[in-house]
């Protein structure tokens, strides 16, 4: 028994070293290979470290360099908008500027004899006597200051200028080329402009207009970004999909709006190649379309005559004095009288052009038979013939003729006595009654009336707008009934900025989110009916009709 038990004991303590030394091997060998693991695992540890440290440092270097461009592109946007709240201010500052050099110009005299080389500003030759003498121009001794503050004052006006031209280009710009684009939009929309009608050859404007229609920029600054598939879905089917979509320059990319469309066609660049990149996505077309439209806005080219004429004022400083038609333009009543001869342009411009004909003819008749009595020179001068030759004789009617109250008879030799008398009185009269008479009151009469007519218009819009509601078109005198009936009702009931907010909410909205009455509005508002205006109609005629 006890032989037994101590076997049995051996065999368990066998069996437990067996497991301990299993074990420990194991465990041991165990050891080693998380050791080599952890090795190689250190290893690729490291590796992915500097990987990581290596590509890191380039992300770093762009991430640095977009921190700079943004903030250059913020301080930029700053100026800009700067510029473009200080326009009115900076064309007050110009004007001021031109009231003080043209004040300085006060203060110039004409000589004859050589300046100190300072104050000398032109040198003129004296044609009229045809002598070596020189005539110039120059300030006064006792005001040799003058001459600096107008140098400063000129530089500030020329400066001042240039600023007038970016801070127009930024805050009226975007505004004409929307203007512009609505206006080709409506056209190829409801008119089918270049698909039902070409416009005329004489249209220059609707000419430059057909350019633009298939680029894909456009339309960039009208909010409908849609038109182009409108005109597509109306004019398609009646005159041809590939027609019409090759006008406008459609395809399944054009036709693509979402924005991740918008990201495929513009993929984020990086690196040296970004500035390539975009000048290869600039719309050069478009580009040229906006340059033209720009180039032709009447209120961008006076500033670029302003500034032209500002800086030809440092060569002469009397070209400053042009700037003084710079008040016409910033009063209202004032650009109405300029207007008026440009109102009838065509018209005045024809007959104008009917008037040298004219004279032309008469110049005609002088030439062959009246030549001698265009003798203008005195007993003992010189013969002075100013009908030797056809051209002469033209200038001298035009210049002379023209201008004499009582015609070309006033200007020239009296014929009495002479054997052609009756004719030249009768040359005399019908050049008196058909180029004074009629042409030139005529001409006359085509100003006064455009002037007329603008006042007129203008009157009548202040008085619409002060005496009857913008809404329902009724007069003040039907709510004056009450009082301040008229000011509340517009303020209240039929006030113009609720409508149009209401416009803008519609245009911003998702037409699949619109209720009956938006949809209402805003189909009508697409067709550019405007029934919906409560036109004739307002909440106090309608109680009226209830309590009646």
């Amino acid at each position: 028994m006890v032989t037994r038990g101590v076997f049995d004991f051996k065999q368990q303590t066998d069996q437990c070293l067996e497991c301990l030394f299993s074990k420990l091997s194991h465990g041991t060998l165990m050891s080693y290979t998380d050791l080599d693991e952890d090795k190689n695992k250190g290893e690729k540890k490291s590796k992915r470290r500097v990987r990581k440290l290596s590509s890191s440092k380039p992300d770093e270097t762009e991430i640095e360099e977009s921190a700079v461009w943004n903030i250059i592109c913020s301080q930029k946007t700053k100026l800009l908008n700067c510029f473009a709240r200080n326009f009115y201010n900076m064309r007050l500052l110009a004007l001021f500027l031109t009231f003080a050099i043209n004040f300085i110009l006060l203060f110039y005299k004409a000589s004859s004899r050589i300046g100190d080389g300072e104050n000398v500003e032109i040198a003129l030759c004296d044609d009229r006597t045809k002598s070596a003498r020189e005539v110039y121009f120059e300030l006064e001794e006792n005001s040799g200051y003058m001459k600096m503050i107008l140098r400063i004052l000129a530089v500030l006006h020329t400066l001042i200028s240039l600023c007038c031209i970016i801070g127009y280009y930024c805050l009226k710009v975007p505004l004409v080329i929307f203007k512009r684009e609505k206006e080709l939009a409506r056209k190829l929309e409801f008119d089918g402009l270049c698909i039902t009608e070409q416009p005329s050859e004489d249209d220059i404007k609707g000419q430059w207009d057909r350019m633009v229609i298939n680029t894909p920029s456009y339309p960039s600054n009208y909010w409908d970004k849609f038109v182009k598939r409108k005109v597509m879905a109306k004019y398609g089917e009646l005159y041809g999909s590939a027609r019409v979509s090759e006008l406008l320059g459609l395809d399944k990319a054009a036709l693509d709006f979402s924005s991740e469309a918008h990201e495929r066609k513009r993929p984020v660049q990086k690196g040296a190649i970004t500035a390539l990149f975009r000048l290869n996505t600039i719309d050069v077309k478009y580009q040229i379309w906006k340059l033209g439209v720009v180039f032709t806005d009447n209120s961008f080219l006076y500033l670029a005559w302003y500034m032209f004429v500002s800086v030809l004022g440092h060569y002469n400083n009397f070209f400053f004095a042009a700037h003084l038609l710079d008040i016409a333009m910033g009063f209202k009543t004032l650009r109405t009288i300029l207007s008026s001869v440009t109102h009838n342009g065509k018209q005045l411009v024809l007959t104008v052009g009917l008037l040298a004909v004219v004279v032309y003819l008469y110049t005609v008749v002088a030439f062959n038979f009246f030549r001698k009595f265009y003798n203008k020179s005195e007993d003992g001068e010189p013969v002075d013939m100013k009908c030797d030759d056809m051209l002469t004789c033209y200038m001298f009617h035009m210049y002379v003729g023209v201008r004499a109250g009582g015609g070309i008879g006033d200007e020239i030799v009296d014929p009495a006595g002479d054997e052609f008398e009756f004719y030249r009185i009768i040359f005399d009269i019908t050049f008196f009654f058909f180029v004074i008479v009629i042409l030139l009151a005529i001409i006359q009469g085509l100003i006064i009336d455009a002037f007329g007519e603008l006042r007129d218009q203008q009157e009548q819009v202040k008085e619409d707008m002060e005496t009857k509601c913008f809404i329902c078109g009724i007069g003040s005198e039907y709510f004056d009934t009450v009082p301040h009936g008229f000011e509340s009702h517009t303020l209240q009931e039929h006030n113009l900025a609720n409508y149009l907010f209401f416009l803008m909410y519609l245009i911003n909205k998702d037409v699949t989110e619109h209720t009956g009455q938006e949809s209402y509005v805003w189909k009508m508002f697409q067709e550019r009916c405007w029934e919906f205006f409560p036109v004739g109609d307002c909440f106090r005629k309608q109680y009226e009709v209830q309590l009646s």
